[in-house]
């Protein structure tokens, strides 16, 4: 089921009749309606992948009980791998198997040997990555004793499979998700109309944003060859704005849906594109992710403590793993080696703490020095898109190749630039709005909720009249669900 559904539009309203309502004060039956409605929400995409949640569920519930239980660390150590293995071994089957085998037969291909690889026709289930990572968080974190194992599955079940958060995250941890939903949990209403409030922001992002911007980023990309320098960089511009408006948006919208149920998730977004440099783009783009990265493998490994070599070593292992996991394509390889490329001499030159409070905080506009570091870094992540959405390694460097031509500095002509104007007008909107709510949680926490009630809701309806006049007529899934 999609945020940007129908089904949902009716879906939620009636958990939350149930919940509050029915449910009541009733932490049990508030948990168990949860577990029943995120398992529906899920299966309404395919009911069969759902035994795979629960498997995965299950493994990782027992998996924490024995770790606990067992008397010697040689059977806590096979319980953990046993577990490991099995997760892992699900994400090389349904998402990496294809790829490595289709790398195989490649490379000796390039030796004169032709073999015949046997593919899996399969789908990629939807959100694995993310539940697995959940799931991974919490035996790892039993295993290096810093929480105890959930005995009440029902919460479990629920830690992992939270509806908002089900398919395209924010990831989770045990630490911070379960104890919300072990505690008592009593309405809200200031909360549940901030959480309408961080809503209705996401969808603006999903509907006016991103699926508009996908439009004319499609036409460009699909076609790269035809255009002019000026129109590929108006393509990757188009793409850098429908990635966040798409991912950022579908997180508004589950942060916003979980505070309607009393419990606050991960904030996975703060910001980026107004970032100084790689390394605060990083703090700020995809919080959940890169902070599992951080503290179970970047850390691990020796973090930035050791030698240059070790420094050097960990950020690339980090990155390119961060890479891998957004798809089986080498063009995900490129963009974690180009984001690790543009990371190295922050790190190296000790500045990669050096922008840690928000851009020009309190005041209206930065300063020249930081917004030539705001464009410049700008620019870099744009550039890395590129191979995020190209079909393949030549497709991205002859789009690159394309973009830095002579004709980078001609007039932008496709089909559909008028139009595409207009969306590029609501981009400039959107940042604008975006640059005012920067030192807040998202946007609109703050702007419009000390105007006079007339006018903020004339705001709340223009952003409204907006998804109206944008909106597709086609229910389009959002980017990160393949992932």
């Amino acid at each position: 089921m999609l945020f940007n559904s129908q089904g949902f539009l009716i879906f939620l309203p009636v958990v939350f009749i149930l919940y509050w309502f029915v449910a009541g004060k009733n932490l049990k039956a508030q948990n168990i309606l949860l577990l029943v409605a995120s398992y529906f929400f899920y299966a309404c995409w395919d009911w069969r992948f759902l035994f795979l949640l629960m498997f995965s569920t299950l493994l990782d519930y027992i998996t924490g009980l024995k770790m606990q239980e067992a008397t010697g660390e040689r059977w806590k150590k096979c319980w953990f791998w046993l577990s490991i293995v099995i997760n892992v071994g699900f994400l090389a089957i349904f998402k990496y198997y294809n790829f490595f085998a289709g790398s195989f037969a490649d490379l000796l291909a390039g030796f004169g040997l032709k073999v015949n690889v046997w593919a899996i026709s399969i789908i990629l289930p939807v959100g694995i990555s993310f539940y697995t990572f959940h799931g991974l968080s919490y035996v790892i974190d039993i295993y290096k004793n810093r929480i105890k194992a959930e005995n009440n599955f029902v919460d479990y079940a629920v830690f992992v499979s939270f509806f908002p958060l089900l398919v395209a995250g924010p990831i989770e941890r045990a630490t911070h998700l379960l104890p919300q939903i072990k505690s008592k949990r009593s309405f809200d209403y200031a909360k549940a109309v901030d959480g309408l409030r961080q809503m209705l922001w996401g969808f603006f992002k999903k509907v006016v944003i991103a699926d508009n911007c996908a439009e004319y980023a499609n036409l460009i990309f699909n076609d790269a060859a035809s255009y002019s320098g000026s129109t590929l960089a108006l393509g990757a511009l188009f793409f850098t704005f429908q990635i966040y408006g798409d991912f950022s948006g579908y997180s508004d919208i589950a942060l916003g849906t979980a505070k309607l149920f009393g419990i606050d998730l991960l904030r996975n977004f703060a910001f980026p594109y107004f970032s100084r440099d790689i390394a605060e783009f990083w703090r700020r783009w995809h919080i959940s992710l890169s902070s599992w990265f951080r503290d179970y493998l970047y850390v691990p490994l020796g973090g930035s403590r050791g030698n240059t070599w070790m420094k050097v070593r960990n950020t690339f292992i980090i990155f390119i793993v961060s890479g891998f996991w957004h798809g089986a394509n080498w063009t995900f390889v490129a963009w974690g080696f180009l984001n690790a490329l543009y990371f190295l001499p922050v790190l190296l030159l000790n500045r990669n703490r050096n922008n840690m409070e928000t851009v020009a905080q309190g005041r209206l506009f930065p300063s020249f020095r930081e917004l030539t570091a705001m464009i410049t870094t700008f620019s870099m992540v744009v550039v890395a898109w590129i191979f995020f959405r190209a079909e393949s390694l030549h497709h991205a460097f002859s789009y690159i190749g394309g973009m830095f031509s002579r004709s980078l500095f001609s007039n932008p002509d496709f089909m559909g630039k008028k139009a595409a104007m207009v969306i590029l007008g609501l981009c400039v909107f959107f940042f604008a709005i975006e640059w005012a709510g920067r030192e807040r949680q998202y946007a609109l926490s703050h702007i419009g909720v000390r105007w006079p009630r007339p006018l903020r809701y004339a705001f709340y309806s223009l952003l409204i009249f907006l998804m109206g006049m944008f909106m597709s007529t086609n229910e389009t899934p959002f980017i990160y669900f393949q992932f």
